[in-house]
């Protein structure tokens, strides 16, 4: 891969023929959260008539289900993808040999579905617990990882692991960033803890989603014909290098907001993905054909 990525305009249709697959992150390339990108929908849905399977590679900490609900509420077509991996369903191959745990849960004290059908037992004593799940902050929209310190102190010296469902550290939610799972892991592997982080850019997710894109394409599709898209340096970008795929940088998701008007982005991404010490071959402010 070179170091120096190429700005992708008018679009992806002047690289499509070298790829036979796409590996596309979902919030901040195809929705934010509140509203599906058209274009970026609609270059997906041309990329699978003309090339190949596209499979959306997601950090979110659910199941694919409740990832394909949102979806239906933002607009984003079915068609524009082959299957949809989730950071939530390689996280629960991990939780699952880990039964009957017990498991410390961290999130939305009100959303306990990634437990769903599995042999553990949730506890909120850490002497008890032999493992950690983050599945994101307790307080949705605004919590912020400082106020966690204390207590993951306290994880830290009982030398529990912490599973993080979603390594993202930060997500855009229609123009709003959100501190994630990935800032508590952050935290804690600071602290001198253990983290295990089935998503991107671990292997767990994309070993599902190479598997899954060869199933659709009914082949073993060579990796120098993959390509990864995505907004996240340091998840969706690290997890392509890390993995030998071609990637595809796009500006509009979680860095959105450095790039202003009159910029110069291909300079201005080239300094970020350097920054961030990643390679993406490919650059563009959105994703489109």
């Amino acid at each position: 891969m070179t170091s120096s990525p190429q700005l992708l305009s008018p679009g992806l249709s002047i690289v499509a023929s070298a790829y036979d697959g796409i590996l596309s992150d979902v919030w901040g390339v195809i929705h934010n959260g509140r509203e599906a990108f058209g274009p970026a929908c609609e270059a997906l849905q041309r990329f699978r008539r003309e090339r190949g399977p596209v499979i959306l590679i997601t950090n979110a900490p659910v199941a694919k289900a409740r990832v394909t609900a949102v979806f239906d509420r933002v607009g984003v077509p079915h068609d524009c993808y082959d299957d949809v991996i989730s950071s939530g369903d390689a996280t629960r191959d991990v939780l699952r040999k880990s039964a009957p745990g017990p498991v410390y849960p961290i999130g939305l004290p009100n959303d306990t579905s990634l437990y769903d059908g599995l042999d553990l037992e949730l506890t909120s004593d850490p002497s008890r617990a032999r493992l950690i799940c983050c599945t994101s902050l307790r307080n949705y929209p605004d919590g912020h990882p400082d106020e966690y310190a204390d207590e993951l102190r306290g994880l830290r010296q009982h030398g529990i692991p912490m599973v993080c469902a979603n390594p993202d550290v930060v997500f855009r939610h229609g123009d709003k960033l959100i501190w994630s799972a990935g800032s508590l892991a952050k935290a804690y592997e600071e602290m001198g803890g253990t983290v295990i982080a089935p998503g991107k850019p671990g292997s767990p997710i994309y070993d599902l989603s190479l598997r899954r894109l060869n199933e659709a394409a009914g082949r073993n599709v060579d990796r120098t014909r993959i390509l990864a898209v995505g907004d996240g340096p340091s998840t969706d970008i690290r997890g392509a290098n890390d993995h030998a795929l071609d990637a595809l940088f796009i500006g509009d998701g979680i860095h959105g907001g450095e790039f202003g008007a009159g910029v110069d982005f291909l300079a201005e991404a080239s300094s970020l993905l350097v920054r961030e010490g990643v390679v993406s071959r490919y650059v563009m402010p959105s994703l489109n054909w």
